[in-house]
This record gives structure tokens, sequence and C-alpha cells, in this order.
């Protein structure tokens, strides 16, 4: 009788315990993007002079352009320099209606920029969201010099993918904005 009431027991806890659900499969793994942090190299131009990253390629597009390319994230930060000519509030309206051109993409948190040691003051937008630019930025020192730049990457933009090479980039914009120098 015993051995009844064990098997009864058993065949009851095992239907019990096999409830039928639907298994649910686990996320993919998403890799872990670390990039090394490099030294900083200097460009100089005739109107002002900037650190940036060593691991990225500095190159002049002309006298008012220019691109620093980090071919191993397949992204850049395209900076391009004017001089002002009574035109300050053009040239801050036009960077400032570049960066809200992305409002539709995403979120945009503007962090501004004041350094009165070197006369740099400025903004810098981050962009979160799939834009196609995920930072613009400008300096200027008010009175002659104009600076702008925008962080790009060549790929489609998915926000969840690119964030931690736009974080990185992002570091990169902040180090030319603090090193910044008029000429």
């Amino acid at each position: 009788m015993k051995l009844n009431y064990l098997a009864v027991i058993c065949f009851v806890l095992l239907l019990v315990n096999c409830k039928e659900e639907n298994p649910i499969p686990k996320p993919k793994a998403l890799m872990r993007l670390e990039y090394p942090q490099g030294q900083l190299e200097t460009l100089k131009t005739d109107n002002f002079e900037f650190q940036y990253n060593e691991l990225a390629k500095a190159k002049a597009n002309n006298e008012e352009a220019f691109t620093i390319e980090y071919p191993e994230m397949k992204g850049a930060i395209f900076i391009s320099y004017k001089k002002i000519d009574d035109n300050l509030n053009k040239l801050i309206r036009d960077a400032e209606k570049l960066s809200y051109e992305h409002a539709s993409k995403g979120q945009i948190i503007p962090y501004p920029f004041v350094n009165p040691e070197n006369k740099v003051y400025g903004a810098l937008f981050e962009v979160q969201g799939d834009a196609a630019s995920q930072s613009q930025f400008f300096v200027t020192d008010s009175t002659e010099h104009f600076l702008t730049g925008s962080v790009y990457f060549f790929t489609k933009p998915n926000y969840d993918s690119i964030l931690p090479a736009a974080a990185y980039l992002q570091n990169d914009v902040r180090i030319i904005m603090e090193s910044l120098k008029w000429k």
C-alpha cells in the first residue's frame, strides 16, 4: 500500500511541476566595446590650435575645414572655421539650427561651454537617438573667430549600437573644446 501512495504522490508532483510555458529565448549578447585612450596631438592653424586624440587621423580639407577621422570606429569629427564679420548672431543661429534639425530623431541635450582664460565660449549639443550626427558643437571668442564641429558615423544611425563610439567621440570633442586656443 505504501508503494501505491508513493507512486501517486510522485505522479501528482510531476503533473504539478510540468506546466506548459512558452520558452523565452535569451537575448543575444552584445559586444563590450572598449576604446583605448590615446595620447594628445596638437593641430595648429593660422587662426587656432587644439589637441586631439592621436589615435585619430587629422587632415585639412582646406584652410577652413578639417576632418578628424577614426577609421577603427568608422566615424569622424568634421570641423569648420569662419572669421566673424559682424555676423556672430547668424553664425550661432546656424550652428544651433543644424543641431536642432536632429530633434525629430531624438532628444537634444545642450551643454554650455565657457573658458574665459582662453576666451572660448560656446555649446556642445548631444543627440540621444537615431540621428545622423550624435554631437555638434560651436565655439567662438565672440569677436573674430568661430569654429563648428559635428560627429558623424559612416553607417546607418542606430543609437544603441553606436552609443559607446558616440560617447568616446563626444569625449574627444570636449578635449578639442577645452584645449582650443585662438591666435
